[in-house]
């Protein structure tokens, strides 16, 4: 099953994005990014489009219902339910983006890069409450532009993308899903609401700074 979800915020986050990207698509900034990747201009617009349309779009992969137990049993216990979902613009594009680039990559700066960056993007990673988890946009792309020229430096730019997209999902979603009472929301969405624009950044500005 797939629905949109209501949150205003990522709503707010896509309309504020638009104009950026449509200034960077007409001087050539996402473009350029997308070939030292290897990528044609063309499976670049469609990257562009499925993330952008895709970031509305959340996949349900597992519910989670807790019981609060209320003081001293006066009274029934709260239910809670949960759904977890993956965002389809903000996890799904860019992990087979990943996957595509891992033949052109070097696998061991590749793991130590993603590994590290999954634990600085935990580390700055906040919980909104009835938002999700949110990390500074710019951590993420700068962060992995530093790995990738440190422990790939002959060849650092789909090291970049994919430790600095992977790393942000890692860190700052998957290693905080244990949190998820703290979010007192219906959905958590893995790869959206505060995530997707770090995650996005990342995949383009860190391939541009290296």
């Amino acid at each position: 099953m797939l629905f949109l979800p209501v949150s205003i915020l990522l709503f707010i986050i896509f309309i504020l994005i638009l104009p950026l990207l449509i200034f960077l698509l007409g001087i050539g900034l996402i473009q350029t990014a997308f070939l030292r990747l290897g990528i044609s201009p063309f499976m670049t617009g469609l990257i562009l489009i499925a993330s952008l349309l895709g970031s509305l779009i959340n996949i349900p992969i597992k519910r989670e219902v807790r019981i609060e137990r209320v003081w001293f049993g006066l009274f029934p216990p709260a239910v809670e339910e949960t759904v977890i979902c993956l965002n389809f613009g903000g996890a799904v594009v860019p992990t087979l983006v990943s996957i595509y680039l891992l033949n052109r990559a070097p696998l061991i700066p590749v793991i130590i890069s993603t590994i590290l960056m999954a634990l600085v993007a935990k580390k700055f990673t906040r919980v909104v409450p009835r938002v999700g988890f949110a990390i500074p946009a710019l951590i993420p792309p700068i962060t992995a532009a530093i790995l990738a020229y440190l422990f790939s430096p002959h060849n650092p730019a789909p090291v970049a993308y994919i430790s600095g997209t992977m790393g942000t999902l890692i860190g700052a979603d998957l290693l905080n899903l244990h949190k998820i009472k703290y979010l007192k929301s219906s959905v958590v969405s893995v790869g959206g609401a505060g995530i997707f624009d770090g995650v996005f950044l990342a995949g383009v500005i860190s391939v541009l700074l290296v």
